[in-house]
């Protein structure tokens, strides 16, 4: 193997080494809907994918100590204190709208959320009334987004908050419809960028590529398969518990790497990757579906999401595929079976990884 074989071989490991300490997808994402009822009293709702949840939880254990989270309905008193101390309504001068917990608990509608209702009173805040989050996207991380709904019903507005945005004045005009789709279009990019598992699914395809054609086939099959998937599960049309999608994601990951080892074919790949892209859109659909589909944007949204995931798409193929050829030249231009086995077997003890670990067989 020439040494910039190893060298890419070394950068494969690194990349895919970030995988051994976080989930495939670590969405950070949380929503937020405010909801304004009688004399200045209003009801917010704070959703979370319940594996982010989960995490805030174990990592503010130092909240708690001493509590005896097995007796019955204290677990869910402690997730809603959580919560409570990390959001809040307030006014110009500071003054602070008392709250209290109304729920917390699975989302009924979604198994795989969690749901907090917070109910205010803002009786005592004669100002305008500003929704501060900042403590909440702390808990969540530097990459926290917290997709705000103002309102009910399809004339509802949104926004996306991020770590460093100020409080929000729920008395000025949210986001435009088309403002709001460039923010689902950098989450897609960023989906697709931090997903390992389908980065994982992609450099295994692309390792035995050598010509330009059938990795333009193989992106294209993997575009229109998952862009199905995905439009079905944004729209509630076709939905699939996410355990099992993620599991068959991981399951794709190990049959691509494995299949390295036996065949060399590239040309007929695309069809694995049409099949496998109706799997992988339904994990996408989780990322965007994480979010909070905005109801009076649905299909902006969904357009701005998948044109995201398909620029980050095309920008790790547009990198990955010039350093394989480079690779090559250090080998006759011929492609190193020693680079694309190690890489394939990387990529394989990763997919095992994820899949026992979807299964429940680890952690």
């Amino acid at each position: 193997m020439g040494w910039i074989s190893k060298r890419l071989a070394v950068v494969l490991a690194l990349t895919l080494g970030f995988a051994a300490s976080a989930a495939a997808h670590t969405a950070d994402i949380s929503t937020g809907k405010i909801v304004a009822q009688k004399d200045r009293a209003y009801r917010v709702d704070i959703g979370f994918l319940a594996t982010d949840l989960e995490r805030i939880f174990s990592e503010t254990m130092s909240e708690r100590s001493g509590v005896d989270l097995s007796q019955p309905g204290v677990l869910e008193t402690e997730i809603g204190r959580l919560i409570q101390r990390r959001v809040s309504l307030q006014d110009a001068e500071g003054h602070v709208c008392a709250s209290r917990v109304d729920y917390a608990g699975e989302d009924k509608t979604n198994a795989d959320s969690a749901l907090v209702v917070l109910l205010f009173d803002c009786s005592n805040a004669p100002g305008n009334i500003f929704y501060d989050a900042t403590k909440l996207l702390k808990a969540q991380g530097p990459k926290g987004k917290h997709l705000v709904t103002v309102g009910d019903g399809p004339d509802a507005g949104q926004t996306m908050l991020y770590p460093a945005d100020p409080a929000l004045d729920l008395s000025k005009p949210l986001e435009t419809v088309w403002q709001l789709a460039w923010k689902f279009l950098k989450a897609g990019v960023e989906h697709i960028v931090t997903g390992y598992d389908h980065l994982c699914f992609l450099f295994a395809l692309l390792l035995w590529a050598t010509r330009v054609w059938p990795v333009v086939k193989i992106v294209t099959a993997f575009t229109v398969s998952h862009s199905v998937t995905l439009s079905l599960a944004a729209l509630n049309i076709v939905t699939l518990p996410t355990q099992w999608v993620e599991a068959a994601i991981a399951a794709s990951i190990i049959y691509v790497a494995v299949e390295n080892f036996f065949s060399r074919r590239v040309d007929g790949r695309w069809r694995d990757t049409f099949f496998f892209g109706f799997i992988h859109g339904f994990g996408f659909a989780s990322g965007l579906l994480e979010m909070g589909v905005p109801q009076n944007a649905v299909l902006p949204a969904l357009a701005s999401f998948n044109i995201g995931v398909e620029i980050g798409q095309l920008a790790i193929v547009l990198v990955f595929v010039p350093l394989l050829l480079a690779a090559d030249k250090a080998t006759g231009n011929k492609r190193s079976p020693q680079l694309v086995y190690a890489g394939s077997a990387i990529i394989a003890l990763f997919g095992a990884y994820w899949l026992l670990e979807r299964v429940g067989l680890l952690g």
